[in-house]
This record gives C-alpha cells, sequence and structure tokens, in this order.
C-alpha cells in the first residue's frame, strides 16, 4: 500500500518531530515581502461539489486535490480508524479503475500523487502535467462515483492498516504514548470526536465488516461532503466542462449528522499521566495544553509563541534544557500535532531526558520554563517567528499543490476562501502583548495535560 496514510500535520515520525533545525534568521528585506495572492474563482454544482479554481501559468503543472469532509472526529466508539481505513480503501479500485492503478496511470504520466487523513478531513491529490489534468479529473470522480468495496479488499486493507500501526505507533519509540493517550486531554464524553486516536485500535478495524465500510462510504464520501480545488496551468473553461462531464452525475448524499464537540475548558486541576513504553530507553515528558480553534483570534499569537518556546537551535526550550541545563537530549514545541482541528486546538512541548536525568526532575524543569513563557519575549523573538511564518508561507505558494491545500484550509477552518489572502495581516497584527497574554491565558498548570514516558522496567 503506498497511500501516505494517517499523518500528522506537525510531524509524519518522531524523528520529524525532534527535527531541531527550523526557524533560522531569514534576510531582513524579507520583512517587506509578503506571500503572493491567490485568487480564486469558485462556484458549487448542483449534486453540492464545492469547487474553487486558482489558474496560475507559472508552471506547466497542475494539481487536482480533494478534501472529503470527514476525518476521526466523525468517527463513533466502537468504529474508531474508519476515517484512516477508508483512506486505504480509496487506492483499491473503482468501476473503471484497477486495484492500484489509479498509482499507475498518474505516475506512467509523469504525475504524482497521495492521500492523508486528519481529524478534521481527509484529502487526496494528484499533481501531474498539464496536459493530463482530464486524466486526475476523471481518476477521482470514478473512485467518488463507483468505489470497490468488496470483502477482499477490506480485509486487505485491514491488514495494511494493523501493519502500519505496527511498524509505525507500537513499534516505535514514545510514538505509541504520543497518539494514544494525547488525546486523552479531551473530555471523551463531551467531545468524544478529539478524544480518540486518529489511527483507530486494532479491535476496531477487526470488528469492521463490509456493511460497516459501505455505510460509512456513502454518508462521507459524496459530492456535497467533497472540495475540488485545482490549482495550476489550466484553461478554466475546458476545466469546468470536465468537472461538469466527470463529477456532475454523481448522485448527492445524505447530509452527515453534525459533530458534536462542547467547548473544552480547563479541568482545574494539573493531569498528569505516566506511561511505560517498552520501546524506550530514555524518558520523556509531553506537556500540552487545551488551546483554540484556527478561526479564533488568539491562533496566530500561540503559534508564533510555540515557534518561539520550541522551533530550532535557537528556541528558548532548546536553549534552556538541551544547550545549557544539558537536562534533555531534545526539545521540541508542538502546535496542532495531529492538524488543525475546527473545535479544538493544542499547545504542546515534548522534551526526551539526557542519560540519567528522570520524568520527573524534567517535568519539573519543563513546567518551569513554560511557567516563565510570558517572560522577557524580545521584539527580535517576535520578528524571527514572523520571518519564519512569512518565509514558510511565501515558499510554499510556489507549488501549485501547496497553494490548492491553503485554499482548502481557508474554506475550512478559517470561514472561507477569501481568509487564504488574509492570514498575512493576521500573523502581521501579533504584538509582544499578544504573546505574553496567550502565555498567561493559556500555559497554564490547571490547563495542561503531561504524559510522563518511561522506559519500561524502569
Amino acid at each position: 500500500m503506498r497511500s501516505r496514510g494517517w499523518s500528522m500535520r506537525s510531524c509524519r515520525s518522531l524523528a520529524a518531530l525532534l527535527a531541531l533545525g527550523t526557524a533560522g534568521a531569514v534576510p531582513a528585506l524579507l520583512a517587506a515581502q509578503a506571500p503572493t495572492r491567490v485568487r480564486v474563482e469558485s462556484y458549487a454544482l448542483p449534486n453540492g461539489l464545492k469547487v474553487h479554481l486558482v489558474e496560475d501559468h507559472a508552471s506547466q503543472v497542475v494539481a487536482v486535490d480533494v478534501w472529503y469532509d470527514v476525518g476521526s472526529r466523525n468517527e463513533r466508539a466502537g468504529r474508531t480508524g474508519f476515517a484512516h481505513l477508508f483512506e486505504h480503501m480509496m487506492f483499491q479500485g473503482s468501476a473503471n479503475v484497477k486495484k492500484s492503478e489509479h498509482f499507475a496511470l498518474v505516475e506512467r504520466a509523469g504525475g504524482d500523487l497521495n492521500g492523508s487523513t486528519q481529524p478534521d478531513r481527509t484529502n487526496y491529490y494528484n499533481v501531474v502535467p498539464s496536459n493530463r489534468l482530464n486524466l486526475a479529473l476523471w481518476l477521482e470522480a470514478d473512485r467518488m462515483r463507483s468505489l470497490a468495496i468488496t470483502p477482499e479488499n477490506l480485509k486487505n486493507q485491514q491488514e495494511a492498516v494493523k501493519e502500519e500501526r505496527r511498524l509505525r505507533v507500537d513499534n516505535a519509540p514514545y510514538f505509541g504514548a504520543f497518539v494514544d493517550s494525547l488525546p486523552l486531554m479531551f473530555d471523551r464524553e463531551r467531545c468524544f470526536a478529539y478524544a480518540h486516536s486518529s489511527i483507530g485500535s486494532m479491535d476496531d478495524l477487526n470488528a469492521a465488516g463490509v456493511p460497516d465500510v459501505k455505510a460509512f462510504f456513502d454518508l462521507y464520501y459524496a459530492p456535497n461532503n467533497a472540495t475540488l480545488v485545482i490549482a495550476g496551468d489550466f484553461n478554466p473553461t475546458q476545466a469546468k466542462q470536465w468537472v461538469r462531464e466527470y463529477f456532475g452525475g454523481i448522485p448527492r448524499g445524505q447530509a452527515p449528522p453534525a459533530v458534536q464537540c462542547a467547548p473544552q475548558a480547563s479541568t482545574g486541576r494539573e493531569e498528569v499521566k505516566r506511561i511505560a513504553d517498552r520501546n524506550a530507553t530514555l524518558p520523556a515528558v509531553l506537556t500540552a495544553y487545551r488551546v483554540v480553534p484556527p478561526a479564533h483570534g488568539d491562533y496566530p499569537a500561540l503559534e508564533l509563541l510555540s515557534t518561539i518556546l520550541g522551533a530550532g537551535e535557537s528556541s528558548r526550550l532548546n536553549r534552556a534544557l538541551v544547550r545549557e541545563a544539558k537536562l534533555a537530549v531534545a526539545a521540541q514545541s508542538l502546535y496542532n500535532p495531529f492538524g488543525p482541528m475546527r473545535g479544538v486546538g493544542i499547545f504542546g512541548a515534548l522534551v526526551i531526558a539526557n542519560q540519567g536525568v528522570s520524568a520527573d526532575s524534567l517535568r519539573s524543569s519543563l513546567q518551569r520554563e513554560m511557567g516563565r513563557a510570558a517572560q522577557g519575549i524580545t521584539p527580535e523573538e517576535l520578528t524571527k517567528a514572523k520571518n519564519n511564518w512569512r518565509s514558510q508561507t511565501i515558499f510554499g505558494r510556489q507549488t501549485a499543490l501547496n497553494v490548492a491545500e491553503a485554499v482548502h484550509y481557508a474554506a475550512m477552518f478559517l470561514g472561507g476562501v477569501d481568509a487564504v489572502n488574509a492570514e498575512v495581516s493576521r500573523y502581521e497584527a501579533v504584538t509582544l502583548a499578544d504573546l505574553r497574554r496567550v502565555a498567561t491565558l493559556y500555559l497554564r498548570p490547571e490547563n495542561s495535560f503531561t504524559m510522563l514516558i518511561v522506559p519500561e522496567g524502569k
């Protein structure tokens, strides 16, 4: 199975999570630059499919990017992991495409493709030469219309997902604790949507049957629950004709039920969970705080604060705990590590202990540093964090796929596609006072959830 599978926004492996070579300084000239303005043409088909077109002839490639409004937040108890399982199922063939032929056709045309699952969405993208736009659109429409849901395909992908879990989660140090336990920071009774693992449990995967999977597909993989973005080098008139021809006849589905998630307030006490990890050789501490969704006014300040605290060699946590105190071998901030979520937010820090340092000692030191987050933030730190955000955004706008993803993000998380051009003003408006305010408001012990991950038997 070559699908990218279950994914995180901030990391795809623990190694990536702890990569500390980011957030370097950028030239002062960059402060005068802004991301390229994205011009979007939007419309919808009668069956409810939302379509956004971004024409750009800078290079002879085009991205076809489909987001379905379904992720682990749409799952129910006893049937977790369905969103991720279904991402795998979508590559098993359809009425006119054989199993795994989607990959072969796109790659033979010189393109690239993949899919991923996050709490709030599942995406499927194809980046192809401009003259093969029709192929990418036809392939996505065929599997939206007629996915091959058979007992053989289901069994095959159940085993593939279980093997992925064993390889990437259960047999990796720290990762199992991180993936399975971090969602416990949310109230399972009031917000099950985000209070369970995105990758799902082995028991739930084993319990899934063809009727369950077919019902999931019919409900969530309908055109009225999907958004198509086409970005890059294409002719809008021709693209609209193909979209109408390939997707227009797919029947509208029922409206999926609304996701229930009550606001996740502070519990009034610090929560600590100790976890034995058979794969770990050194203790680790992960402290996370309940914060806000992307559309909230505090979101940009929290993201910039996360960069200042734990992104890169010069970040505060790395300087204090790794380089100076030598209590840790690695320190990294986490901001929505499973991907953005419309109902909640996660602000956290992960620190792996040095030899001879206990988890409890490291926790005390991390608490002390997080408690100082509001103190002494300098204009230089804020400018560097803004430059880091700006440079990532500017460079991202150089590829058709990243532009398509930015349009999707704005549409799903920020209230509309027009917000893709308003993000820069939100981040530029953040002040030192904003950073101090959000640190004081959110980074409180009684609003935190801490995991002490210790080597099994020690």
